[in-house]
């Protein structure tokens, strides 16, 4: 049997889940909702929706449609609060956007609801169903870069600036998440940086309107003028690995590349190279080494009695010997979201991964982040 499902939004994100949900075999997309009602005819048309398929403005219209058994939301993150709460309360399970929530304690209450009425709570954190992350996990667990020392990501583009959260909020969780799986840990120590760019009149105006339509009881309690444009992350995790996040919205070129650098290789993630997105250099980048120690090694024995001194030359860097591009599977991350999701429907059981509880975590370090921020770049604990 399908599962019925109202997709939230019909925006860029929106559109893609209306896709993959009307491909799917087990789900039947029974309504999609939106303000603005080009949007909604925009839809109609790209998907040659059937008559059957309710275009609504408002959610309240289709609240108790018949069949309806999931709700997925794409809507601003400032309004994914009062949705999904109002879907749970329903007795629907629900696919949300990431953020799941602007703070800390609605997600947590969300959390609370999802288990009280027995509804499955998924946040899309798409990038992990991404191949490249499934690759790079097992690259890093089977120990094939050796001893790790530092991480690093560039996450940027040239807008949308967001009306509702900053760039932090907007870009950070999906490097964060990445880094957290690859490491099989969360950071233990936490620090952000930003800068505030002067906004042109009527910047956001749009995004403003979309999100007092959706919700309009939420007004933004942080204005576009103090939202951060560019944010510097720093991640400190158990072991004394460092992860460096660059955060841009307004940045002339697309950044999607995140780095790990190990004692023997580097693993690199650039979602902007189709062909070649996952990369390990193998060699050993390190000062030393096998074969620096055995060269300082000899250097370090005695001159033969008589001879003339040598002059101690300083080891070089081991070059990186072999550049290999991993193959992946043919995939769409979203496609693997959206299985998913139904599957955890159709069991009623949480996806460890992508679970409300899961997300929590990491709005919890978001949090902690955005705290941060506020006392200018001081280091804090997420806990």
């Amino acid at each position: 049997m399908k599962i019925g499902i109202a997709v939230l939004g019909a925006g860029r994100w929106g559109v893609n889940l209306i896709r993959n949900f009307l491909e799917h075999p087990n789900s039947q997309v029974l309504a999609v909702v939106d303000p603005n009602r080009d949007s909604l005819a925009a839809v109609q048309k790209q998907f040659n929706l059937d008559a059957s398929v309710i275009l609504a403005t408002d959610w309240s219209q289709v609240q108790a449609l018949p069949g309806l058994q999931a709700v997925a939301i794409a809507t601003p993150a400032s309004t994914h609060y009062t949705l999904a709460a109002a879907a749970l309360k329903q007795g629907y399970h629900v696919l949300a956007e990431k953020p799941l929530a602007i703070n800390l304690t609605e997600a947590i209450e969300l959390c609370q609801l999802a288990e009280k009425q027995q509804r499955q709570l998924f946040v899309d954190h798409t990038y992990l169903f991404h191949p490249a992350v499934d690759r790079g996990q097992r690259i890093i667990q089977q120990h094939q870069l050796g001893k790790l020392r530092y991480g690093y990501a560039q996450r940027t583009h040239f807008e949308p600036v967001r009306h509702d959260v900053d760039a932090l909020w907007d870009l950070a969780v999906h490097d964060i998440a990445i880094f957290n799986t690859w490491l099989e840990q969360t950071p233990i120590e936490v620090r952000a940086i930003g800068t505030v760019f002067p906004k042109e009149e009527g910047i956001n105006q749009e995004a403003a309107e979309i999100e007092n339509q959706f919700s309009p009881s939420l007004l933004t309690t942080n204005p576009a003028e103090k939202l951060a444009d560019l944010v510097w992350v720093t991640l400190t995790y158990p072991d004394g690995f460092q992860a460096f996040i660059h955060l841009c919205w307004l940045n002339p070129d697309k950044q999607r590349r995140l780095t790990v650098v190990g004692s023997l290789g580097t693993l690199i993630f650039d979602e902007m190279s189709p062909e070649t997105p996952l990369i390990v250099q193998r060699g050993n980048p390190d000062w030393g080494g096998e074969e620096n120690n055995s060269f300082e090694s000899a250097l370090a024995k005695p001159a033969p009695t008589g001879a003339t001194p040598t002059k101690r030359i300083a080891p070089q860097p081991t070059s990186l010997r072999h550049r290999e591009v991993l193959s992946l599977e043919q995939v769409e991350p979203l496609r693997r979201v959206c299985d998913r999701f139904l599957n955890c429907v159709q069991t009623n059981t949480p996806c460890l991964t992508s679970s409300g509880s899961a997300s929590v975590e990491l709005i919890r370090i978001l949090s902690t982040l955005s705290k941060s921020l506020e006392l200018g770049g001081q280091p804090l604990r997420p806990f």
